[in-house]
């Protein structure tokens, strides 16, 4: 009954989400948001942790008054993402379109797209990459990207069909991933893959925002075993309900040594092109688990 109970309010809250009036369903998500990162003290230390490392140089005091700022705001962002990407299943594509200001690299995609070899997105959790993958496909590129399994399944399965309506292509992170990227890539698609979070734990070790940290090794691995155009991107909130996207040049991929130093090196620098994007936006970067060891 829990279960049922669990998919049934999160198919509610979508639904109240994706059909509330634009003037309201920002305001009501971000103000919600904004009371969770009041009350959860969990919650409120890790991004406060995650935007201290961004902020401040490694080893400089941070600016208090600075930092509980970033962070307020972080929390009412953090509403916004989960309210327009509720709303994303109800809007035309040519509106998606339409609310993109500007798409700085696009270029880089197009031309990846053209080599015939795929093209990898390292993404990070910033501002909403759903409405990212939503403009590709309203430009007829597409987008396949993995997620983390849900408990129950149904909730899994109702999250695939909701980002599968705005063409992005949705497969479970498991041990079928792989090869399913592989595929994608070797007809030539776009593969859209989050990498500032390790979630299973077997990623590599490199330096962000001046802390060692791990980070998945698939993108640098998918790259290097097809050939795949490999860049970072993210795609902001703002001005308004308007959203702007950016890509970088492509990363450097080439075999130099063995397979794993060439990983690692390849790892470090998507962590280097994160890093710009995160600092862009900071209080953008939508993630509430603390990432680094030191507070």
């Amino acid at each position: 009954m829990a279960r049922t109970a669990r998919v049934a309010l999160f198919k509610s809250v979508g639904a109240v989400m994706e059909f509330l009036p634009e003037w309201m369903d920002v305001a009501v998500a971000s103000a919600l948001a904004g009371l969770v990162g009041r009350r959860s003290r969990a919650a409120r230390a890790g991004l406060t942790s995650n935007l201290a490392h961004v902020l401040f140089p490694p080893g400089s005091p941070p600016d208090s008054s600075l930092l509980d700022d970033f962070v307020a705001r972080g929390f009412r962002s953090y509403g916004q993402y989960w309210a327009e990407g509720a709303k994303l299943p109800a809007l035309a594509k040519p509106t998606v379109y339409e609310r993109f200001t500007i798409a700085e690299g696009l270029e880089h995609l197009q031309r990846g797209k053209e080599r015939g070899q795929g093209v990898i997105i390292a993404l990070p959790h910033v501002g909403s990459w759903e409405w990212g993958g939503a403009f590709l496909n309203s430009l007829g590129l597409g987008m396949t990207a993995v997620a983390e399994e849900l408990d129950p399944p149904e909730l899994f399965d109702w999250f695939k069909e909701k980002r599968e309506s705005i063409g992005i292509r949705i497969e479970p992170l498991n041990e079928h991933a792989s090869s399913l990227l592989l595929t994608t890539l070797r007809q030539g698609g776009v593969v859209g893959l989050l990498c500032d979070r390790d979630l299973q734990g077997n990623g590599v070790d490199v330096e962000f925002f001046g802390e060692r940290v791990t980070m998945p090794a698939g993108p640098a691995t998918l790259a290097l075993r097809t050939g795949a155009t490999l860049v970072a991107a993210a795609c902001y909130a703002g001005p308004g309900r308007d959203h702007f996207a950016v890509v970088t040049p492509p990363v450097e991929v080439a075999r130099t040594a063995r397979l794993r130093e060439d990983v690692t090196r390849v790892t470090q620098l998507i962590a280097r092109e994160l890093e710009g994007l995160i600092r862009r936006a900071p209080e953008q970067w939508h993630v509430l688990q603390p990432r680094f060891t030191s507070s």
